[in-house]
């Protein structure tokens, strides 16, 4: 137990910490703020407070919890709200009101409400760490596996079904003679990765819902994603469109920084949506974390590191993971003032040295793992995180230190954002390295995908080329097959890559219908060029009623698509081929 000695913004320097530890929690003052040692100085210890230490006077008790900032890992997760630091918002908002009160405490996991415990093993059994005891269901989607915690090996002495609180023991397993009790309930330091027995490549499409993730630039499962973009360019509402359609088996939301009234839109709607699998409310697979701007600036620090830790945890359960964070840069902000105030030798831009090694020690954490005890099964963590770059300046140290760990780039365009095309994410200058990876998925999902893919592609590419001479001559200057090629490609911009998150049916588009819908255009494509062969003029090709039709394929729900297209590819080549013109 210690004092304070000195206090400085969210530092708080306390004398007398004889045997403290870096990364400590302690409890600063009456109101007993939540703060973690960052150096020590002989007995004097440096804390950063994760709450206001407005009004904290020298000489107010610093209590050592003896522990460091962990998380709580059990059944009650799921559906939950959080702060930065796992505080629950929900139990806040219930016992204090909206307006939260500092040093205010809540258990990230309900002490009182009994689950449903079965048990997969029995009296006798030998189990080692990473095996999976019985399961609880916590919710229609997700079923909550109880595996042995980490360190922990033996026979099972005994073991019990029923309905038990999260602190009861449920089995009691015996090594050396020594018998230890196993709760529903895991206690995990956030900033140490949890173990697994073998990393492995991405493989498999995370599918998302949005045409240009999944069809042009794919993410694999277990990869780790960046969208940066300035302001107005749809940051968050990519990030909450991954959050909503991500067909994984648990996403979890992480809001860093960003403002209060999108946190609660995502709040809202995510009470109102359906899973397109299932129909079950989405909130029955998501996790959020809230720490908004208004909250405590230190806590975004951590905010991420609890929300990975969550999503390896249910990663060792077999499950796959999807974690989005809006956004890092508001996270590195976070990390510079504390840097300022601990008077640390700044880095580019004033943020801190350390800054790239702190970024990879979090997308790193991304994978797809063989966890580890019985029965064999594989998990991934799939990471997507939002930069915010000042001026759309993507030179800046957040996004450069980002490009350097992360394997897919969605860079989101300031002047596709004002011409009102969404996603604004720029074909040209977004990558994914996951192609080679979800190859194999694809080609049994949808033959012919990368010959598709890579077509459009070109076809994008050369209306870039094209550009400079159309604004130097005009397009009708241009040969009839560079019109038809431009043609094509405002079909492929508009009537494809471009989505709308609001619309009913277009906020979600199955892969089969994503692929259904370029090959589409593709195939108009090649029939508008086999007009222009035998003579026609591009006016008919661009008055064809299928210029239309294809516009409209957007509309179509996913359940009727397959039927729908066949229909116009048919009428497609009726009025094309033979010229006959449907109405």
């Amino acid at each position: 137990m210690g004092k304070i000695w000195r206090v400085s913004g969210p530092l708080v320097i306390a004398d007398d910490m004889k045997g403290s530890q870096v990364y400590e929690v302690v409890e600063i003052g009456e109101e007993g703020l939540v703060g973690e040692i960052v150096g020590l100085e002989g007995e004097k210890a440096i804390i950063q407070a994760h709450e206001d230490t407005l009004g904290l006077k020298v000489g107010e008790v610093v209590r050592g919890t003896g522990r460091v900032l962990s998380a709580e890992l059990g059944p009650g997760l799921v559906g939950s709200i959080y702060d930065g630091l796992q505080k629950s918002l929900l139990t806040l908002g219930e016992n204090i009101g909206p307006f939260i009160k500092r040093g205010a405490k809540a258990s990230a996991l309900p002490r009182d409400k009994k689950w449903q415990f079965t048990p997969k093993v029995k009296v006798g059994d030998a189990v080692s760490q990473g095996d999976i005891i019985g399961v609880v269901p916590e919710t229609n989607l997700i079923e909550h596996r109880i595996m042995v915690p980490v360190g922990i090996q033996g026979t099972i002495k005994e073991i019990r079904q029923g309905d038990y609180t999260v602190e009861e023991p449920v089995a009691w397993v015996e090594h050396n003679g020594e018998v230890k009790e196993l709760t529903l309930m895991q206690v995990w330091p956030v900033r140490k990765p949890r173990p697994y027995k073998q990393r492995l490549d991405p493989a498999g499409l995370l599918t998302t819902g949005m045409r240009i993730l999944d069809y042009m630039f794919p993410l694999a499962l277990g990869g780790k994603a960046s969208i940066p973009g300035g302001f107005g360019t749809g940051k968050t509402v990519a990030l909450q469109q991954l959050a909503r359609w991500a067909q994984t088996h648990l996403n979890i939301y992480v809001g860093c920084g960003e403002r209060g009234n999108e946190m609660a839109d995502v709040l809202y709607s995510f009470r109102q949506l359906k899973d397109p699998n299932t129909g079950r409310l989405l909130q029955e697979k998501e996790i959020f974390i809230a720490n908004t701007s208004n909250m405590p600036v230190v806590a975004r620090e951590a905010s991420i590191f609890v929300g990975i830790t969550m999503a390896e945890y249910f990663r060792d359960m077999g499950y796959d993971i999807l974690l989005v964070a809006d956004s890092t840069s508001r996270w590195a902000e976070a990390m510079r003032e504390m840097s300022g105030r601990l008077e640390e030798m700044p880095g580019e831009e004033g943020f801190p040295s350390y800054m790239g090694s702190r970024l990879s020690s979090f997308y790193e954490r991304a994978g797809m793992v063989e966890c580890l005890g019985n029965p064999p099964r594989k998990g991934s963590v799939t990471v997507a995180g939002a930069v915010s770059p000042p001026g759309a300046d993507f030179s800046e140290p957040v996004t450069q230190n980002t490009l350097r760990i992360i394997d897919a780039l969605y860079a989101l365009d300031v002047s596709l954002a004002n011409k009102r095309h969404f996603p604004a994410i720029n074909w040209l200058t977004s990558y994914s390295l996951y192609v080679d990876a979800v190859k194999d998925w694809w080609n049994e999902h949808d033959p012919g995908w990368e010959n598709t893919r890579a077509s459009a592609l070109r076809v994008l590419q050369q209306e870039a080329e094209l550009e400079e001479i159309v604004r130097l001559v005009g397009p009708e200057a241009l040969p009839e097959g560079d019109k038809l090629l431009l043609l094509i490609a405002r079909m492929i911009r508009e009537d494809f890559l471009q989505q709308s998150a609001y619309h009913e049916v277009d906020t979600y588009c199955v892969p089969k219908k994503a692929g259904l819908m370029l090959k589409t255009i593709m195939k108009f494509y090649e029939l508008a060029q086999e007009m222009l062969n035998s003579g026609a003029g591009i006016e008919s090709i661009r008055s064809s009623p299928m210029v239309y039709k294809i516009s409209r394929m957007k509309d179509i729900p996913n359940e009727v698509f397959e039927h729908r297209i066949k229909e116009l590819w048919s009428e497609m080549e009726q009025s094309m081929v033979t010229g006959k013109r449907v109405p």
